[in-house]
C-alpha cells in the first residue's frame, strides 16, 4: 500500500503494530491518532460543537451531525447496495449490509470462535463470557448486556406499549410479541417438528413439544428430585411442597393450587 506523505504511512503502520501513543488524561484510554483523542475528550467535557441548523440539536462529532440530518430532516440515503438496491444513510451501514449477500463474518470471538458480520454483535456477544451488564435501569437497578433490552425493560415501569396490531388494535411492549400475536389472525405456524411434522406459532412451543419425542425433562425439583418437561408443570408441582395456592375464588375466597381447579369449583 502506498502513501503520498510520510505521516500517513506512520499512521497506517499503527494498524499493524497496534501502537496507540495518545492517552486520555481522564480514563487513560489510548488512541492511534491525535484527532481521535480530541474527539474522545468530548465524552468527558460534554462539548458538542456541531449544531444542526434545523432543530439546533448538538453533536460531539461532525459525522453524527451528518447522519442526524439524513435520518431526521432530509431522509437522504446516498449509499445503495448494487445487489438488492437497498439504500442507506451511512456507508458503514451499506458495508455491513453487503455481508447479508456475501455471508462474510469477519469479527470472531477469541473465546468460542463464533463469528459475526458486524462488530457491535461481537461486542455484545463477548458479554456472554464476561457477564458484563453495562446498561442499568434507573428505577429498579436491574442490569442488561444490551441497550435495547434495557429499552424494552423500561416499558415494565412506564406501561408503554408502542406496537399495535392493525387487526384487533391490541398493543404490545415488544415488537416480537406483536409478530407472534399476528399469527393468531393469520394462522401462520412457521415452526415445524422434524419428527411428527406438527407446526407451532411460537418457537418456544416447538422446543417444549420436541421433549415429547426426546423424553428430556430439564426442570428438576430440588426437594423430591422429580423432573418435568415444561416450566409450567414444574411451577405447579413446587406448590405441593410450598403449600402456595395463588388462585382464589371470588365468591367463597377459597384458594387453589391451579387456575383450572379454581374455575372448576366456581
Amino acid at each position: 500500500m502506498s502513501f503520498s506523505v510520510k505521516s500517513s504511512l506512520t499512521l497506517h503502520k499503527r494498524v499493524h503494530t497496534g501502537e496507540k501513543p495518545y492517552n486520555c488524561d481522564v480514563c487513560l484510554k489510548s488512541f492511534p491518532q491525535k484527532n481521535s483523542l480530541e474527539v474522545h475528550n468530548r465524552v468527558h467535557t460534554g462539548e458538542k460543537p456541531f449544531k444542526c441548523t434545523v432543530c439546533l440539536m448538538s453533536f460531539s462529532v461532525k459525522s453524527s451531525l451528518t447522519l442526524h440530518k439524513r435520518r431526521v430532516h432530509t431522509g437522504e440515503k446516498p449509499y445503495k447496495c448494487n445487489v438488492c438496491h437497498k439504500s442507506f444513510s451511512v456507508t458503514s451501514s451499506l458495508i455491513s449490509h453487503k455481508r447479508v449477500h456475501t455471508g462474510e463474518k469477519p469479527y470472531k470471538c477469541n473465546v468460542c470462535h463464533k463469528s459475526f458480520s458486524v462488530i457491535s454483535s461481537l461486542i455484545t456477544h463477548k458479554r456472554v463470557h464476561t457477564g458484563e451488564k453495562p446498561y442499568k435501569c434507573d428505577v429498579c437497578l436491574k442490569s442488561f448486556s444490551q441497550s435495547n433490552d434495557l429499552t424494552k425493560h423500561k416499558r415494565v415501569h412506564t406501561g408503554e406499549k408502542p406496537y399495535k396490531c392493525a387487526v384487533c388494535l391490541k398493543s404490545f411492549s415488544d415488537k416480537c410479541y406483536l409478530i407472534k400475536h399476528k399469527r393468531v389472525h393469520t394462522g401462520e405456524k412457521p415452526y415445524k417438528c422434524n419428527v411428527c411434522l406438527k407446526s407451532f406459532g411460537d418457537k418456544c412451543y416447538l422446543i417444549q413439544h420436541e421433549r415429547v419425542h426426546t423424553g428430556e425433562k430439564p426442570y428438576k425439583c430440588i426437594v423430591c428430585l422429580k423432573s418435568f418437561g415444561t416450566k409450567s408443570s414444574f411451577n405447579k408441582h413446587k406448590r405441593i411442597h410450598t403449600g402456595e395456592k395463588p388462585y382464589k375464588c371470588d365468591v367463597c375466597l377459597k384458594s387453589y393450587f391451579t387456575r383450572h381447579k379454581c374455575l372448576r369449583y366456581q
